[in-house]
Parts: structure tokens; C-alpha cells; sequence
């Protein structure tokens, strides 16, 4: 069986990202979404990478600049807080998040800062960890969470939906992650 951990590049082909829109990565980690997407919007788009690590921003730093990217901006902020990023309200086209929702207990006050910041009609993707039921049995020991951290996709799609976003679609986001697009309405 050839199993797919996860495909930044092929995740992030999905999103239809154009020149020009300005994007952020919501707990970027590492940046390997984050570097992806900068090159997409092009030079006149930019995207804002957020984390609550400074170690993380530092790590999406030197991968923006081994890529020659210049349209990347890093800023330090607790998503849990309304506000906390520091971007503007309506001033986004795009806010990803992955892997983070199932690390935090305020998943809703996550949500919120996304929807602040998006633009109507523009997308929120999220990316996060399949239950065990969903994700392959062989060669998954060790890989992410814990099954009990994990969320169901369904109940993620509850919460943005209640929180005024529409259920756009579900994407192929590898063997261990399922991958939900919504936009703000």
C-alpha cells in the first residue's frame, strides 16, 4: 500500500489561490503550507504567517528565504484571542488552518478570529488529523495526535457553520488529514 503522509504541494493546488490575494496561515508551524502559498499570490499578493512560536515564525523565516520569497510576513499571536494577529477585519481572502484546531480547547474562539479577518464570500480551509476509524491502519503508529485529541470532521463542520461560515466542500488532503473548504457568508 502506498500511503501518503501529507502533500503540501498538492494541497495546496486545490485552494485556488490567485495573484494578488492576501492570505493567512493560522498556526503556520513550520511553514510548509505557508512558503507554498506566498509563491501562489505572487508577489503582489503576501501572506501572514501566525503562530503562537516564535521558533516556528523563525523556521518559516528561512524557508521563505532559501525559496526567495519576499511576499511572506510572520507575526506572533495567541489565536485564542479576538484580535490577537493583529490584521485588520475584512482583510483577508483566505485563512488555512491546519493542524491547530485539534491542540486547542477554544476552537470556537479560533473560528472567530478567522471569520474577523475574512472578507465575505472568500474561504476558510481546514486541514487536520483523520480519527483512526478514517486513516490507514498500517504504518499509521506514531504518526500525529493522540485518537482522543482528534477531531471529527463533522463536529468541525458544525462549529464553523455556527459560527456564519457555509460548508463549500470536502478535499483530499492525504491518507492521515481530511481537508474542509467553507466561506464566510
Amino acid at each position: 500500500m502506498n500511503s501518503e503522509f501529507i502533500n503540501p504541494l498538492a494541497i495546496v493546488s486545490q485552494f485556488g489561490l490567485r495573484p494578488g490575494m492576501k492570505v493567512a496561515d493560522f498556526g503556520a508551524g513550520a511553514g510548509y503550507f505557508t512558503v507554498l502559498m506566498a509563491q501562489q499570490v505572487g508577489e503582489s499578493g503576501v501572506v501572514t504567517a501566525v503562530d503562537v512560536m516564535e521558533p516556528a515564525l523563525e523556521s518559516v523565516r528561512l524557508k521563505a528565504v532559501a525559496a526567495g520569497v519576499r511576499n511572506l510576513q510572520t507575526k506572533r499571536a495567541n489565536l485564542e484571542v479576538l484580535g490577537s494577529t493583529g490584521l485588520g477585519d475584512f482583510s483577508q481572502d483566505f485563512v488555512l488552518l491546519a493542524n491547530i484546531l485539534f491542540q486547542s480547547q477554544k476552537q470556537a474562539e479560533i473560528i472567530k478570529e478567522a471569520r474577523r479577518v475574512l472578507k465575505v464570500g472568500s474561504d476558510l480551509v481546514i486541514i487536520d488529523w483523520k480519527k483512526a476509524a478514517d486513516a490507514p491502519q498500517s504504518g499509521a503508529g506514531g504518526f500525529g495526535p493522540p485518537i482522543t485529541e482528534r477531531l471529527d470532521p463533522n463536529t468541525i463542520k458544525a462549529l464553523v457553520e455556527s459560527s456564519g461560515f457555509n460548508s463549500v466542500r470536502a478535499f483530499a488532503a492525504g491518507d492521515f488529514h481530511f481537508g474542509l473548504v467553507f466561506q464566510k457568508s
